[in-house]
């Protein structure tokens, strides 16, 4: 039997303010194809599944919390944001990487509907982004992001000061690391695409009078394509291994 209904009321929307806010950026659950409604729920689902959970830390800031408890909303909120955008920027970096290797093997397609967002967006990085995105979920990396927020409630407990240097720092260091995991996954088209176009230039320079970007734009997307058939898979499961060295600094 519940004793304080009210106060057990406030403890869930609390513990709803960090975990939706994760849900709001989080990748896969914050794209436009998801209905707002289904966020919706699925944040109120892991809210109320956690609860009983951090019920000893959540509920004794809650009931002291007083006049400021709209405080403890507004820094619950920036704390789940904080983690959903970690996630969201490293899922982001796969795109980053799809539109480096279209452009490096030549592909050069107009933009179309991209299958997360409303936004166009080149066909080679739609498959790219979306197989990485539905590979993290069949690993379960949402579950690895709930775990790191049921554990931040010790590092970062209800109603402690949220320190946005730090927020801000730790933001950085997830697009600085990864930069260079995605450059790492697209270096070999980097490379190709550079060794290609200066032996392209060359040839250019010995018979000027043929036009070779016609004639060279084919062989590019040809070769571009074959490194892509062979490499794809390496490079989403890399990506997807690194996920938990970005996410959880180790």
């Amino acid at each position: 039997m519940i004793t304080d209904p009210q106060g057990t009321i406030l403890a869930l929307f609390i513990a709803f303010c960090r975990m939706g806010g994760c849900v709001m950026v989080l990748p896969g659950f914050s794209s436009a194809r998801v209905p707002s409604f289904i966020r919706l729920m699925v944040a109120v689902a892991v809210s109320m599944a956690v609860l009983p959970l951090l019920w000893d830390t959540i509920y004794p800031r809650v009931s002291a919390a007083g006049n400021g408890y709209i405080m403890l909303v507004i820094s619950e909120t920036f704390v789940g944001t904080m983690f959903g955008l970690i996630a969201r920027f490293y899922t982001l970096g796969l795109q980053f990487a799809g539109s480096t290797v279209a452009m490096m093997i030549g592909f050069n397609a107009p933009g179309s509907g991209d299958i997360i967002e409303d936004t166009a967006e080149n066909q080679l990085t739609n498959m790219i982004s979306f197989a990485g995105l539905m590979l993290l979920f069949a690993l379960d990396f949402h579950h690895v992001v709930f775990r790191a927020l049921i554990d931040s409630y010790n590092a970062m407990p209800v109603g402690g000061i949220v320190d946005a240097q730090k927020a801000l720092i730790t933001l950085t260091d997830t697009l600085s690391a990864t930069f260079f995991i995605m450059l790492r996954l697209a270096s070999p088209f980097i490379l190709y695409g550079l060794l290609f176009n200066v032996t392209v230039g060359l040839i250019n320079k010995l018979a000027p009078q043929i036009p070779v970007y016609f004639i060279s734009t084919p062989y590019l997307l040809m070769g571009g394509l074959f490194m892509l058939y062979l490499s794809i898979a390496v490079m989403v499961q890399q990506f997807a291994d690194a996920f938990p060295t970005v996410f959880l600094g180790r």
